[in-house]
Parts: structure tokens; sequence; C-alpha cells
């Protein structure tokens, strides 16, 4: 039996080992990381507090900022204290901790954005029964179903990933802990891991994609060839362009990420393209979802009128 001795804490590898650009990428994250905190609390707020943003549309809106402002929480602070130290590692357990809450939060948002375009599809094509069949009770169980879908999901990810054993070197050459570069380290078979990621991920992550996709050709359809209305045609299609922009930069990295086979140079671009869905799209659904939404800016506009 070869003697192994098992990791009790990893090291981050982190987005760059070029020591001079840390203190600037520090700068960065955190000015990105402030700006989510702001921008999604705020649409967080204003969806709570304007009774004319109590509809299903803002309340499934409210539930992705709260996911993104967690989604960041998750791993920038331990990014933004890596620039700053020497000392770049985390325990076991809390590595554990953090691949799950980052699974947890990346597949319920991923299944959050499917029900978000069902619900533009309801709210289009079937604007009479709508607040009949998308009334409060089904939006929560709807949202509920989400999170706890989400929640599973990771757990199954986490429970699977702890049972492993981790020999040899300790260095993930990520900047959060993930499931493929602790697959990498691990000792022994990792192929139903492996088909896990890729197999029981792949089909949550691409079942919400084609939903959306199916979703939004029903829309258009429904837009061409029985509405008349122009300006129900332009206030529709406004609203799914926000959200299919939104979609297509979560998505798309997701897909790239985690359903494409592991290869050398593919580990390398992992934590790049991580940055797309973990930071830049949080950051960016706040200003998507404002510049493009009337409702939003107005009710904005008056919070800060009566903060002023």
């Amino acid at each position: 039996m070869p003697n192994h001795t098992s990791v009790n804490e990893f090291l981050l590898c982190g987005i760059t080992d070029i020591q001079e650009l840390e203190p600037f990428l520090f700068a960065v994250f955190l000015i990105i990381y402030i700006l989510i905190l702001i921008g999604n609390g705020a649409i967080l707020v204003i969806v709570i507090s304007d009774p004319r943003l109590h509809s299903p549309m803002y309340f499934f809106l409210g539930n992705l900022s709260c996911l993104d402002i967690w989604y960041s929480t998750v791993t920038l602070p331990k990014v933004l204290d890596n620039f700053l130290s020497t000392h770049k590692t985390i325990s076991f357990v809390g590595c554990i901790i953090q691949l799950h809450f980052f699974h947890f939060l990346g597949s319920t948002e991923a299944i959050l954005l499917g029900v978000m375009a069902f619900d533009r599809f309801m709210a289009i094509c079937n604007p009479l029964r709508y607040t009949i069949l998308m009334n409060h009770e089904v939006c929560l169980c709807l949202a509920a179903a989400t999170w706890i879908t989400g929640f599973f999901h990771a757990l199954l990810h986490s429970i699977m990933t702890s049972c492993l054993t981790f020999c040899g070197s300790n260095h993930i050459h990520h900047f959060f802990c993930d499931i493929k570069p602790l697959l990498e380290l691990a000792c022994g078979n990792t192929e139903l891991n492996q088909w896990m990621l890729e197999t029981v991920t792949g089909t949550i992550a691409m079942s919400a994609f084609f939903f959306i996709l199916l979703s939004y050709f029903y829309i258009i359809s429904f837009l061409l060839f029985k509405s008349r209305s122009c300006s129900m045609l332009q206030k529709a299609l406004s609203t799914c362009a926000s959200h299919f922009i939104v979609v297509i930069l979560f998505y798309i990295p997701v897909v790239f990420t985690y359903i494409r086979p592991s290869s050398g140079s593919s580990m390398n671009q992992d934590p790049i393209v991580a940055i797309m869905y973990s930071v830049i799209t949080p950051v960016l659904n706040p200003v998507i979802y404002t510049l493009r939404n009337k409702d939003v800016k107005g009710a904005l506009s008056k919070v800060i009128r009566k903060k002023l």
C-alpha cells in the first residue's frame, strides 16, 4: 500500500501568480463587489418597498438579486483576502462549504432564470388568466422549489466530493473551491463524480436553458402571428431582451466550464471563465434590468428623491 498523507487544507492559486498585479486586482474586485452589493441591494429594496412592483415578474427579480448578492459573497471576500495575504489557504471543511454554497446558489439561479422565462410566457401569451395562474401562492411555490432543488443538487456534489481522498499536491488552480479542480487532486477513482458533474449538473443547466429557449420561441411566435398591438410587442420584446441578455451571460460560461470534458488547457481557462458567471454577471444584472425597465427606473428615482 502506498503511504499517502491526507490533505487538511488547500492552497488557492488564485487568478494570477504575478504578485505585482495583486494590489490592482484587489482594487478592481473590491469595486466590483461593492457595486454588486449596492446594485442588487437597491433592486431588492425597491421591489419590497414599492407596491407597484409587487407582481410575479419583480418577485422573481428580487429573488435573482438576493441570489447574486450571496453568490458573489461566497467567493469574492476570500478572493480579496488572498490578494493581500501570503497565506492563501483554505481548510478542507471550509473548501467543501464554499463548494456547496457556490453550487447551491449557482444551480438555483440557473433554474430561476427558467422560472422567469415561464413567467414572461404566461404574462404575454395568457394575459387574461395571468393573475389567476401566477398568483402569490404559485409564485412562492415556484421560488421555494427552485431554492430547494438547488440546495439538494449542491448537497449531492458536496457529499460526494467530501468522501474523496486527497493526497499529494494541495494546490487548487482556481480562485475558489470548485468541483473540477478538486477532482484533479483526488486520489483514486473519480469517474462517478465526473459523471455526476457532466450528467446531473449538465441536465439541470441544459434543461433550464432549453426551457428558456422554448418559452421565447412561443413568445415570439405569439407576438408575430397573434398580437396586433405594436406597443405590446415593443414592451414585451424589451422585457424579454433584458432577460435573454442575462441568460446568455450566465449560461454560456457555465456550459463551457461544466459540460465539456476536462483537459489541461481547459483547467487553465476555467478561472477566467468563472469570473464571467460568478463576478461579471452579478454586477451586470442590476444594470441590465434597471436601464431597460421603466418601472424599476421610476421606483429607483422615487427612492433617491426621498433620500435627498
